[in-house]
C-alpha cells in the first residue's frame, strides 16, 4: 500500500461514516463522539428513570389501598391498567422517534413529561387544595380531586417511560459504529453495562425511596425522584455535544407495506433462477450504506424484488411495484421476529411473579432484622437486581473473552442461545419457588395462628437470586436481539418490541391465573384462595416451570434454524490495522 493511500484511510478513520452527524450537523469526529464517553451520560439518566419507576410501581398498591382506601380487587385491576399502558407505549414512542421526532428529541420531550407527572405527585401531597385529605393526610376516604390529580400524575409517567425507554436505549446503542472493530465490540458491552445502570436504579427505587415512602411519606419520596429525574435530564443535556444521532426517516413501516403489496401483484411470476437476478440498490442508494444478504426463508416476499421489465426504468423508481432485496429482507426480520416473540412470553409470565406473588409472599413472612428493622415487602425484589448485576459482570469480563477464544464468535455465543440459556433459570426458579411455598404452607398448618411469621423472608432469596442471575442472560439478550435485528430504521420500535414482550406477559400471566382458577374451582379447592394461606401457589409455579420447561425446547429448536441478520458491503474498521499501516476493507459479508 503506497504512502497516499494508507494517509486517506487513516484521515477516514477519524470520521464515523454510519450516516449519523454531530450536535453541529457535520459528520461526527470518531475520538470526540459517540462510544463510551457518551454513552455514559445516557446510562445515568437510565439509572433516574429506573429509580423513579420502581420506586412508583412496587409500592402503587400499597398506595391505593392505604392512600385513596380502594379495596384490594379495584386497586389490583388499576395496577394492571397501568402496567398494561405502561407496557404499550413504547410502541407508540419508538414509532415516532424511529420515524419523525428523532431519539434525541424524543427522550428529551418524554423526560419533560416524566418530570411534569412527578411534580404533579408531589404537589398532590403537600398543595392543600390537592392533598387526600383536608386535616393532614390520614382520613377513612380520600378527596376526588387528589384521586384525579394522582391518576393523571401516573399517566403522564407512562406517556413518558412509553417515549423514553424504546428511545433512550436505541439512542445509547447509536453511539458506537458497527463499521469499527472496535466500537461493534464495545456495543455488546454496552448492553450489559446498561442493565447494571438500570438495576442499581432499581435496587436503589426499592429500598431507600420505598422506605422513605413507608417511614416518612409519599410526598418527601416524589420529591426526591422529581429532583433526581430534572437533575439527570440535565445532564443528559449537557452531553449534547458528545452525542452521535440520526435523523428520522418517515415512516418506517410503509417499506414494508410496500414489499408486501408487490409480492402479492407478482404472485403469479416464477421465481428467478438465481437470487443474482433480484434487483437491489447500489451501497450508496441504501441506508447507511448497509445492504442485506439474500436468504433463502419466506421466498414468497422475493417476489417483490423480480424486475419484470429490465427497460421499464420508471419501474424502478415505483417502490410499490418493485422492492430491493434489503427491502424483502427487512421484512423477512421482522417476520422471523415474530416466533421468537411468542416463544419469550413464558418466560416474561415467570418474571411477572417476582412483582405480584413473590412480593404478596413477603407481605406475610418475617420481615425483622433485629428488634426493630422492618424490611418493606417490596426492597426484597432488590435481590433479583442484584443477582442480575452479578451475573453480567461474570458474563461480560470473564464468560465472554473465554468463548471468543474457544468459539471464535465476537459475541462470545450467539444471542438466542444466550437467551435460552437464561430461559432455562426461570424453570429453575420456579422449582425453587414452589418448594419454598410449600414449606411455607407446612408452617402455617401446623401453627395456623402464628403462620408463616415464623419464616424468614430471606427464604425467598434463592429464587429472586436464580430469576435475576437468569435475567442477566436472558432480558440482556432480547434487549440487544430486538435492536440488532430490526431494520436500521426501526432500532427504537425493535427496543418497544422488546418491552412489549414483558408487558404482554403480565396480561397472559392474568389470563393464566383466571384460567387455572376456573378449572380448579371446580373441584372445590381452587389453587387461588381468598388469601394466601388457602391458596396452592407451588401448584401453580409447578404449571409455570412446566410450561417454561417445554417452551425452552422450542425455543432452542428455534435458535438453531435461525438465520441471522447479514450485511454485506460493509466497511469493517480497525484500529489495529491502521497503527500497522494496513488499511483492511471487508467488502464480502459481515453477520450482525
Amino acid at each position: 500500500m503506497d504512502y497516499a493511500t494508507l494517509k486517506e484511510d487513516n484521515e477516514k478513520m477519524k470520521w464515523v461514516h454510519d450516516s449519523s452527524v454531530d450536535h453541529k450537523g457535520t459528520i461526527p469526529l470518531r475520538a470526540s463522539t459517540g462510544s463510551w464517553k457518551a454513552a455514559f451520560y445516557i446510562i445515568a439518566i437510565e439509572f433516574s428513570e429506573r429509580l423513579s419507576y420502581f420506586g412508583i410501581a412496587t409500592s402503587l398498591i400499597i398506595y391505593l389501598s392505604k392512600v385513596i382506601h380502594q379495596d384490594l380487587k379495584t386497586a389490583a385491576r388499576n395496577v394492571n391498567y397501568w402496567n398494561g399502558v405502561t407496557a404499550m407505549m413504547p410502541l407508540l414512542g419508538g414509532f415516532l422517534a424511529d420515524g419523525y421526532l428523532s431519539r434525541y428529541i424524543t427522550v428529551i420531550v418524554s423526560c419533560i413529561i416524566y418530570v411534569m407527572g412527578l411534580s404533579l405527585l408531589s404537589l398532590s401531597w403537600f398543595m392543600p387544595g390537592l392533598k387526600p385529605c383536608e386535616h393532614g393526610n390520614v382520613c377513612s376516604e380520600s378527596r376526588k380531586i387528589h384521586e384525579v390529580i394522582f391518576f393523571i400524575a401516573i399517566y403522564l409517567i407512562s406517556i413518558g417511560t412509553g417515549g423514553h425507554k424504546p428511545s433512550l436505549e436505541s439512542f445509547g446503542a447509536d453511539q458506537f459504529d458497527d463499521a469499527h472493530d472496535v466500537e461493534r465490540k464495545q456495543k455488546m458491552s454496552f448492553f450489559n453495562w446498561w442493565n447494571c445502570g438500570l438495576c442499581s436504579g432499581l435496587v436503589l427505587g426499592v429500598t431507600l425511596i420505598v422506605y422513605v415512602q413507608d417511614h416518612v411519606n409519599w410526598g418527601v419520596a416524589d420529591i426526591i425522584l422529581t429532583i433526581v429525574m430534572a437533575f439527570s435530564l440535565l445532564i443528559f443535556i449537557i452531553g449534547r455535544p458528545f452525542y452521535r444521532y440520526r435523523a428520522p426517516i418517515g415512516n418506517p413501516l410503509t417499506p414494508m407495506l410496500q414489499v408486501l403489496v408487490a409480492a402479492i401483484s407478482k404472485r403469479k411470476l416464477p421465481y428467478p433462477s438465481s437470487p443474482n437476478l433480484l434487483y437491489e440498490v447500489s451501497k450508496s442508494e441504501s441506508n447507511n450504506g448497509r445492504v442485506l444478504c439474500h436468504t433463502k426463508k419466506l421466498k414468497f416476499f422475493d417476489k417483490a424484488a423480480i424486475i419484470e421489465n429490465e427497460e421499464n426504468i420508471v419501474e424502478k423508481h415505483n417502490p410499490w411495484k418493485l422492492a430491493s432485496v434489503t427491502q424483502v429482507e427487512e421484512l423477512k426480520l421482522i417476520m422471523n421476529m415474530i416466533p421468537i416473540w411468542l416463544l419469550s412470553l413464558p418466560f416474561g409470565v415467570c418474571a411477572a411473579q417476582t412483582t405480584t406473588f413473590f412480593i404478596k409472599q413477603g407481605v406475610i413472612m418475617d420481615r425483622k432484622i433485629g428488634n426493630d428493622f422492618e424490611i418493606p415487602p417490596a426492597s426484597v425484589f432488590s435481590i433479583c437486581a442484584i443477582g442480575m448485576i452479578f451475573s453480567v459482570a461474570i458474563y461480560d469480563k470473564i464468560i465472554v473473552p473465554m468463548l471468543r477464544k474457544i468459539t471464535g464468535n465476537e459475541r462470545g455465543i450467539d444471542l438466542l442461545p444466550r437467551i435460552c440459556f437464561g430461559m432455562f433459570f426461570s424453570v429453575i426458579t420456579m422449582v425453587v419457588a414452589a418448594l419454598v411455598e410449600k414449606k411455607r404452607l407446612d408452617i402455617v398448618e401446623k401453627n395456623p395462628l402464628k403462620g408463616s411469621l415464623s419464616m424468614s423472608v430471606f427464604w425467598l432469596a434463592p429464587q429472586y437470586l436464580i430469576i435475576g442471575f437468569g435475567d442477566g442472560f436472558a432480558l440482556v439478550g432480547l434487549q440487544e436481539y430486538f435492536y440488532d435485528q430490526v431494520p436500521d430504521s426501526m432500532k427504537g420500535i425493535g427496543i418497544a418490541l422488546y418491552l412489549s414482550v414483558m408487558g404482554a406477559a403480565n396480561f397472559v400471566s392474568s389470563f393464566l391465573i383466571t384460567i387455572v382458577d376456573r378449572i380448579t374451582s371446580r373441584s372445590g379447592n381452587s389453587w387461588f384462595g381468598k388469601d394466601l394461606n388457602t391458596s396452592r401457589l407451588d401448584k401453580f409455579y409447578y404449571l409455570l416451570a412446566t410450561i417454561t420447561a417445554i417452551d425452552v425446547v422450542i425455543f432452542a429448536i428455534f435458535a438453531r434454524r435461525y438465520t441471522y441478520k447479514t450485511v454485506k458491503h460493509i466497511e469493517m474498521v480497525t484500529d489495529d490495522h491502521y497503527n500497522e499501516g494496513k488499511g483492511n476493507h471487508v467488502g464480502a459479508q459481515s453477520r450482525v
